[in-house]
């Protein structure tokens, strides 16, 4: 690979993969995607001609690689999305159907200082999850538009469509998610003090089993949600009891190590084995206002923890690497 196409487009790599991941929903798809796109684009270097920036060609390749991927893919899905909520919270739960696609969580780029909160917010679950519920292409104007800034005769260069069609592509995409409350939310940056508190109450409880801790930080319109379940839970009135009965367990059955995913604190957690190991069982993500939890999406994939430069096996004493969601490493964005 010559050095001259290294040095002109490698320093995108980083938010192409976040591109990508608000495209596809899926962290390991966007990996696969980016590894795509500059394959392609290393294929290309020799006829690019510089009409356009190398950013915009760079995007122009990513967005169709994105398009193409989802051509023959289902929307994935939280467990909110998949119906209503649970109404018994000592009902068993109902696992989803095997083949659903989950979206995943993507790990922060916490000690970027040049990361804006808005750049931030750009990336949180919420959002993610709300992109599921448009077309492909109405999917691409917005991210381009709203998110990237790209004006509208770029993107309608890049998706070979007029720029009338990137006008009402936005236009119907803003009306679907103006109708979804999920964008609406705000939450607290996980570098705030507050949100650390509440990350850090939430790791205690879960590893001292302490339901009175728990229910602190609830809120009465608080949402829990775990994949691969279909079930989920919506206000203090099931949540809690699910929580307490099925999912504390007794002091030490968890341990977990802080981290930050979508903008947002989050933990992984390991849960003990009737050998007395920790091995890996998911990642929460935490929504967080100055309130407490507004909603905790529990992502129930051992293999996201690699990702997120997290261990296979729970480490025998914390280091202040692991206490901190500022000094993550080892994840993707920041290869």
């Amino acid at each position: 690979m010559s050095e001259d196409f290294v040095g002109a487009t490698e320093g995108y790599r980083r938010e192409l993969l976040a591109h990508c991941y608000r495209m596809v929903g899926s962290l390991h798809d966007a990996e696969d995607l980016v590894q795509e796109v500059y394959l392609r684009a290393w294929r290309g270097w020799d006829r690019f001609e510089g009409r356009a920036a190398v950013r915009t060609w760079l995007y122009r390749i990513a967005t169709n690689a994105c398009l193409t991927a989802l051509q023959h893919k289902e929307r994935r899905y939280v467990p909110s999305g998949l119906g209503a909520p649970g109404n018994n919270a000592h009902a068993p739960v109902e696992l989803a159907a095997a083949e659903t696609s989950w979206v995943q969580p993507f790990p922060s780029a916490a000690a970027d200082p040049a990361e804006t909160v808005a750049e931030r917010n750009n990336l949180r679950l919420a959002l993610i999850v709300s992109l599921q519920y448009l077309p492909p292409q109405q999917r691409a104007v917005l991210v381009l538009r709203e998110v990237l800034a790209f004006p509208a005769a770029a993107v309608a260069q890049m998706l070979e469509i007029s720029v009338a069609a990137v006008k009402s592509s936005l236009q119907r995409a803003r009306a679907t998610l103006s109708n979804l409350d999920a964008v609406s939310e705000q939450i607290t940056e996980p570098s705030d003090a507050r949100a650390q508190a509440l990350l850090d109450q939430y790791i205690a409880a879960f590893e001292n089993s302490d339901a009175a801790a728990i229910e602190k930080l609830l809120r009465s319109d608080t949402v829990l949600e775990f994949t691969p379940a279909r079930t989920w839970f919506s206000g203090l009135r099931t949540c809690l009891p699910y929580l307490e009965h099925y999912a504390l367990g007794s002091p030490g059955e968890w341990r977990m190590v802080p981290t930050s995913a979508n903008g947002q604190p989050a933990a992984g957690a390991y849960r003990r084995t009737a050998e007395g190991r920790y091995t890996p069982y998911g990642i929460s993500v935490l929504t967080v206002a100055e309130d407490g939890l507004v909603r905790i999406t529990v992502f129930g994939d051992p293999g996201l923890f690699p990702a997120f430069g997290l261990p296979i096996d729970y480490p025998a004493r914390r280091t202040p690497m692991c206490r901190s969601v500022r000094r993550i490493r080892g994840t993707p964005v920041d290869r």
